[in-house]
């Protein structure tokens, strides 16, 4: 990657210290603990992840734990985008300590921007969730984030819709779902957002935005008829 005397990509945002592989290791060791001891996972198509190189990982979101139940059953580890609100006492130091990337969603969070690129930009794997909030989990509103990475580094992308996790309260925490009911976990097929051409001009991202959207609720309706859900 390019650099200036500064130490900052050439022609992009300023890039920070680079979340931690090693870190995000043990983060997704720790989901796989967590998740397969708390739920029952029932995980459909992992193998269609790239065992390689820059990947993005897209996530619907309508709970808490979606986050950390992909990481725990993703088949590599994990670098969530994930918002500064929830870096509070010991779980900011935490989340840094197994690579995740802090963003600030109140505006363009350029040393977000450049920690997520040089995952990306180091063959690493990112995770999205590109409505930016929880809310219904059906990619109604993507933002331009996830189209903008996606061109930017030309890393292909993985659909991923998580069903069941909202689906029911538990007794002993109300906030979570059930202890030991059924959550699926169903990646997709990836897929390249870009055109082809390289733009990165609003009117690409616009178009990729688009193409995006319908790779991901095409995703969506397949994972429920698969899952019954």
């Amino acid at each position: 990657m390019r650099r200036d005397a500064r130490g900052r990509e050439a022609g992009g945002p300023q890039v920070s210290r680079t979340p931690s592989l090693k870190g995000a290791a043990v983060g997704r060791r720790i989901g796989i603990g967590l998740m397969y001891g708390l739920w029952k996972p029932r995980v459909l198509g992992a193998w269609k992840v790239p065992a390689s190189g820059p990947v993005i990982l897209a996530v619907n979101h309508t709970h808490n734990i979606d986050g950390p139940m992909v990481m725990g059953t993703a088949p590599r580890p994990l670098h969530f985008l994930i918002k500064k609100e929830a870096y509070v006492g010991p779980l900011g130091p935490f989340l840094d300590g197994i690579g995740q990337v802090k963003v600030d969603r109140s505006g363009a969070d350029r040393a977000a921007i450049g920690r997520a690129l040089a995952v990306l930009d180091q063959g690493g794997a990112l995770g999205i969730f590109p409505e930016g909030s929880r809310g219904e989990g059906d990619f109604a509103s993507l933002r331009a984030g996830l189209a903008y990475f996606a061109v930017r580094s030309g890393a292909p992308i993985v659909p991923v819709a998580v069903l069941g996790s909202a689906e029911g309260r538990g007794r002993l925490v109300p906030g979570l779902p059930p202890l030991k009911s059924r959550v699926d976990v169903v990646f997709g097929s990836a897929f390249d957002a870009g055109d082809g051409s390289g733009r990165r001009t609003r009117t690409a991202l616009d178009q990729a935005t688009v193409r995006i959207q319908d790779r991901l609720t095409a995703h969506l309706a397949d994972a429920k008829r698969l899952t019954g859900r």
